[in-house]
């Protein structure tokens, strides 16, 4: 196992630059998930702490040794990638074992690294099968299989789960998560899926345009975003953000664009009268009689919860999800009267985009 340290790290092709000097510490054993939109930039930083990217600028350390100039297969990591890689000829048990077998490893060790592996991926069974014979879940869990067998200081992940079904991408991140705690080895996962990365990761970087926006547990950036950005991509539905000012007269109301009022929870100096966004998570919404009148325009029952779509303040209002978890019976056309949960609401700076804490 190892630590990762990324100091201050750059990359250009030509003139254009996609990662701007992101710096990111990983502990020894710690499953760090690098999360944000197509072109973000997280998987160009995974290439590059595995050595398959050129470094225009900074520094990657694993275990406090300079990487930058050192070989892929001379940094003793293990990447598993989106689209398998597996070799057809070979069967699920030569693939698993092939790196061992290029450096020419005993035939008796490469059976016994490759056997502990597939006992702890469940492919005991289909070791003399070929790729071809396999399922989409069957063939990652062999991918994975054959990093495990390499022993790695460090496993690199990138987006493997994007080609499974919704079923099997379920099922397939619990079993990554188990043989993390299992393994204890070192971890850097990237994906785009925010549920993917709030339910595996111990730690959290959020990347948009090459640069970190926001670093911590997933609750942590769930409860606190550092700006609208990180409030928008972490947590599903996303959050509600309603433009307007909050009041000059009142710190607990916000006045919306539109003509509604929504309450806060408090702000912080300098902004009374001042032009302002405001957050709201779909589940923090609740129903209440002679609260924010909300004109319901779209209903969708999931069966365990119910998504509204509603506006506030007249035609011209602004539109915001709301999530319940009771079984109700609203309609469209229909008005109903919210507010939010006391504690949960947030404002940003409308021209930042940071989160103003009172």
């Amino acid at each position: 196992m190892a630590t990762v340290d990324i100091r201050g790290v750059r990359k250009a092709y030509g003139t254009t630059a996609v990662i701007h000097g992101v710096d990111v510490s990983i502990r020894d054993g710690e499953f760090v998930v690098l999360v944000g939109p197509s072109g973000c930039g997280k998987s160009t930083l995974l290439r590059m702490i595995a050595g398959l990217e050129n470094i225009t600028g900074g520094q990657i350390l694993i275990n406090n040794r300079v990487v930058n100039d050192v070989p892929p297969k001379e940094r003793d990591i293990a990447m598993v990638f989106q689209n398998y890689a597996l070799y057809p000829h070979m069967t699920v048990g030569a693939n698993m074992g092939f790196s061992l077998h290029l450096r020419k490893a005993p035939k008796s060790e490469i059976d016994s690294r490759v056997k502990r592996a597939a006992d702890i991926l469940g492919l005991a069974h289909l070791l003399d099968r070929f790729p071809r014979q396999l399922s989409g879940g069957q063939r990652q869990r062999v991918a994975m299989g054959r990093a495990i067998v390499r022993d790695p200081q460090v496993f690199l992940f990138d987006e493997p789960l994007s080609n499974l079904d919704a079923k099997l991408r379920v099922q397939m991140r619990t079993e990554i998560k188990e043989l993390h705690q299992r393994l204890k080895t070192t971890t850097v996962y990237v994906t785009h899926d925010q549920i993917e990365a709030m339910t595996m990761a111990d730690k959290i970087v959020v990347m948009h345009d090459g640069v970190v926006e926001q670093i911590g547990a997933p609750l942590d950036l769930y409860d606190a975003p550092a700006n609208m950005f990180v409030a928008g991509f972490i947590g599903s539905p996303a959050m509600n953000f309603v433009k307007g000012t909050v009041s000059a007269d009142d710190p607990t109301r916000f006045d919306c664009d539109g003509g509604a009022t929504l309450s806060l929870d408090g702000v912080p100096g300098g902004v009374l009268g001042k032009r302002a966004v405001y957050g709201l998570r779909p589940e923090h919404v609740r129903l209440a009689p002679g609260g924010t009148p909300a004109h319901v325009v779209v209903v969708e029952p999931t069966g365990s919860e119910i998504l509204v779509v509603a506006r506030i303040g007249g035609e011209k209002g602004q539109e915001i999800n709301c999530l319940f978890r009771e079984r109700l019976n609203i309609l469209p056309g229909e008005t109903i009267h919210i507010a939010q949960q006391p504690g949960m609401s947030h404002l940003f700076d409308e021209a930042s985009g940071a989160r103003l804490v009172a």
